[in-house]
């Protein structure tokens, strides 16, 4: 099974384009945060590149920019390449199939960082045939 799950915040504000064939896709990246800290005591972080498709990318696009706090659902995928000067690289991508908005928007009163969608998600099955996304706001008065 290829499942990832990540919390983090972009490191730059995504950036949306369309295929040839009017497909919306939207790349980000998202610094994340170790669980543990290393010998010296800082905790380390690492940077992935995510990919989202379709509605997600749409909304992804709308709604998040650099700094915003997020959770990426998705899959790993890896590609191999050749750069200008003719060396071969290798990449990790993350193909998003959900991205929940986890920073507060300004527009409900509460303090945040920018005018990203708090509390939100987005929903795809990323290469697949997508379902509309499904925005849901988050309840603040649950009691967990």
């Amino acid at each position: 099974m290829n499942k990832v799950y990540l919390i983090g915040n972009l490191t730059r504000d995504p950036e949306l384009s369309t295929t040839n064939s009017g497909v919306s896709v939207c790349r980000f990246s998202v610094a994340v945060s170790r669980r543990f800290a290393n010998a010296d005591g800082t905790r380390e972080t690492d940077f992935f590149n995510v990919t989202a498709w379709r509605n997600t990318a749409d909304i992804c696009s709308r709604f998040l920019k650099k700094g915003s706090k997020v959770a990426v659902n998705g899959s790993i995928q890896t590609r191999n390449f050749e750069r200008q000067d003719g060396t071969k690289g290798f990449a990790v991508d993350i193909i998003a199939d959900e991205v929940e908005f986890l920073t507060r928007s300004e527009s409900n009163g509460e303090s945040g960082e920018g005018n990203s969608a708090g509390g939100m998600s987005t929903s795809g099955n990323g290469m697949g045939s997508a379902p509309v996304a499904d925005l849901q706001p988050v309840d603040d008065n649950l009691p967990f």
